[in-house]
């Protein structure tokens, strides 16, 4: 197989590989991947073996060495992805402006230069398009190594297929002379979905189907990652007072409120016990997706937090994907993966430009 004959992609800031998953299901060769935790990594490296990964810090990663290794000249690699650790620009960090993080971003520059990608993927939290400072920066430095960026665009993954409310901040980037912009929605609220030839959300429903009933404390005999958290008896006594598909903690009765809430409802994040409703999208997942006391988490009828399979499920992972680490280490990869389905659209979008580029140049 000739190398260009097939498009490819390297992943920085890889995760446990959402971004991967998705280009791989486009097409995709996916070359080499860069991640700094090695719990995190073991469930990249169990899912994508023929990968090169590195497991450390990206600034330590020489992008000299990672072309040479992938066996790439420069100019040949078809996308980079970078999808750089989103807390410095998430609204729920309360110390984001001191946040050494946030400057992780600009190390893409560097692996631009070198591999000479012809087209870049940047995903993120929304927050980062308010962060001017890294921001224009970053679109300052692409735009000296002869890069054109696309408009700093939100997107909903859930307008993308992914059953679940999850607002992400997309810049996109080639040398080509062509104008990129995000893909077209697929699927729409379903009041508007058939006035606009879309197809309706896909709902918590549809990604739960098919899953084994669980109660507090319950684990499925056959998928061990359908197991769900030991709840307490004051958590449990909470959770039956929250009403089904959707209810929130402003149903409980004042002797269950929580301690923190006790100077009136709209005191800390309204979403904490809150229920998961059947028939709607799920709230945006975060890492303590299966903790219902972090935010909107709990099953929609039963009494308890969901388990990493469904949030895996609201994330678009397939059930054959593995993951490795703790209860908690797990639900931190899943919420803070980027949803298979919303990497595969952006995957087929850059397989078409890919392909016509090869076909008008041959």
């Amino acid at each position: 197989m000739k190398s260009d004959s097939i498009p490819t992609m390297i992943d920085l800031f890889a995760g446990c590989g959402g971004v991967t998953a998705g280009f791989k299901a486009a097409g995709f060769k996916v070359l080499a991947a860069v991640e700094f935790d090695p719990v995190t990594a073991e469930t990249y490296r169990l899912n994508h073996p023929e990968v090169i990964l590195y497991v450390e810090d990206i600034r330590n990663v020489l992008p000299e060495q990672v072309r040479e290794r992938a066996g790439l000249r420069s100019g040949q690699l078809t996308v980079l992805s970078v999808c750089a650790p989103c807390q410095p620009f998430s609204r729920q960090n309360r110390y984001r402006r001191e946040d050494a993080r946030a400057s992780l971003i600009l190390e893409a520059v560097r692996f631009v230069e070198i591999l000479r990608p012809m087209f870049l993927f940047v995903e993120n939290v929304p927050g980062l398009r308010q962060n001017s400072a890294v921001l224009g920066k970053l679109v300052g430095n692409l735009g000296k190594l002869g890069y054109r960026m696309s408009e700093p665009t939100i997107v909903d993954a859930v307008d993308y297929g992914v059953p679940q409310f999850r607002k992400r901040f997309i810049l996109l980037g080639t040398y080509l002379d062509i104008e990129l912009r995000v893909p077209d929605t697929t699927h729409a609220s379903p009041e508007k979905a058939a006035l606009i030839g879309k197809k309706e959300w896909n709902t918590v429903r549809d990604a739960f189907a098919g899953l084994q009933h669980l109660n507090s404390g319950e684990e499925s005999g056959t998928d061990p990652l359908h197991k769900a958290r030991k709840h307490t008896p004051l958590s449990l006594e909470r959770l039956r007072h929250i009403p089904h598909n959707g209810g929130s903690r402003d149903s409980l009765p004042p002797e269950l409120w929580l301690v923190c809430h006790r100077n009136g409802k709209n005191v800390g994040y309204h979403d904490v016990y809150g229920r998961m409703a059947f028939d709607r999208p799920a709230n945006t997942l975060t890492t303590g997706c299966t903790n219902f006391t972090k935010g909107r988490f709990a099953h929609p009828t039963s009494d308890r937090a969901i388990t990493p399979r469904e949030a895996a499920r609201l994330q678009t992972f397939p059930d054959s994907y593995r993951f490795y680490g703790s209860y908690e280490q797990i639900s931190a990869q899943i919420g803070n993966a980027v949803p298979v389905k919303l990497a595969e659209i952006f995957a087929h979008y850059f397989y078409k430009l890919w392909e016509g580029r090869r076909s008008g140049a041959g």
